[in-house]
């Protein structure tokens, strides 16, 4: 079973160019531009419209001069009609439905103006042909029109909760609940446990998410986790190389009083005391785990703001993050309390999960620095 899985996602991280939507499919956008010669804010734009139009072969840039010319004087006129918007200044700029008046530079305009060229682009090419449905193991059928982001929000979440450095503390727990009479203390423990876990984890991509969100859609931070991505992903490789894929980030002293410290807890004969305790240590414990993980979290929260989304949907992918995250735990901890067998995953496939996860964090590095359209999924 597991074999099958990871080669249906070994196969879909070769697809991730083809699941962004076809975006090689892509119709051209037409931008029309109008400035004065006289004007030194249309002078700058016109720098970075120049800019664009060597960065996306689909743009056309159409340049009206008003000061000079009556003829694009009345076109300028009927464009603003036609959009409902003042034209009593330049620059002023037109992207479909869409219009920008001013110039406040590059990081501010410029980048509204790019994210809008990308949101058409994003558009035209979801309305294309996709190339049709691919089989691949335990996913099954696949429309590659319409998965991208579920399957990318799937992929990261999967490898992330793969993590060799997230199970110990659950692991040593549940051998101390196999010994217990009392089951219903057995699972209100490890489920709170779990709950706990998960709780942080999604406060966690929260926050990450909020801060890109606050940022806004600015070229040097999508740059910034580009870099921050390869850099991970080229880190977890020599990392697994190095340590063979065990954890060495969390050191033997933290581990040895977490378990005095569980030891204590399951001990508790008050189970409202013990709960108190395993809620207050899966906090604290998940809070240092962080350090391992910051990596897939971070780049995953940076593609979602690349999209565009509504609000409800930024948290409907990070509920959907988490309850993949925590489908190892889960599945852990359940086949021990009802087979009352201490259990986990192997090794070789943790081992494997982290090769898989520097790749993917790789190709996204990759992606967000010369081809930042591939991601939006909007």
């Amino acid at each position: 079973m597991l074999k099958n899985l990871f080669a249906g996602l070994l196969v879909t991280i070769l697809l991730l160019p083809f699941l962004a939507n076809s975006a090689a499919a892509q119709q051209n956008v037409t931008l029309h531009f109008f400035y004065s010669d006289f004007c030194p804010h249309c002078a700058k734009e016109r720098v970075f419209l120049d800019k664009l139009e060597d960065k996306y072969q689909e743009l056309e840039v159409k340049s009206y001069e008003v000061s000079g010319s009556l003829e694009n004087q009345l076109t300028f006129k009927s464009m603003g009609d036609k959009l409902g918007a003042d034209t009593s200044g330049v620059p002023f700029t037109v992207i479909g439905e869409r219009y920008f008046i001013g110039y406040a530079g590059d990081q501010i305009t410029g980048a509204a103006i790019e994210k809008e060229i990308n949101k058409i682009l994003s558009e035209s090419s979801s309305d294309q042909d996709a190339p049709g449905e691919i089989n691949l193991p335990v996913f099954g059928s696949l429309d590659l029109k319409s998965v991208s982001l579920p399957a990318l929000t799937i992929i990261i979440a999967f490898l992330d909760g793969f993590n060799p450095c997230a199970m110990w503390v659950l692991l040593f727990l549940i051998s101390l609940l196999l010994g217990m009479k009392n089951k219903k203390k057995m699972w209100l423990l490890g489920g709170a446990f779990i709950f706990t876990s998960g709780l942080v984890y999604f406060l966690f991509l929260a926050t990450w998410l909020n801060l890109f969100l606050f940022i806004g859609f600015v070229s040097w931070v999508r740059i910034i986790i580009g870099v921050i991505a390869i850099a991970a992903a080229s880190y977890y490789l020599w990392d697994f190389f190095k340590n063979k894929g065990v954890c060495k980030t969390i050191g033997s002293s933290f581990k040895n009083k977490v378990f005095d410290r569980l030891k204590k807890i399951v001990a508790e004969k008050h189970i409202a005391v013990a709960l108190v305790g395993i809620v207050a240590l899966a906090a604290s414990v998940n809070v240092v785990e962080l350090v391992c993980s910051a990596g897939l979290p971070a780049v995953f929260t940076e593609v979602l703001t690349l999209s565009s989304l509504p609000v409800w949907q930024y948290y409907m992918y990070l509920v959907i993050y988490i309850i993949i995250f925590m489908i190892d735990d889960l599945f852990v901890f359940v086949v021990a309390m009802l087979t009352l067998q201490a259990t986990g995953i192997s090794t070789k496939y943790s081992k494997l999960s982290r090769i898989i996860g520097a790749v993917v964090l790789f190709i996204i590095g990759i992606l967000m620095l010369f081809k930042p359209e591939l991601l939006m999924f909007a």
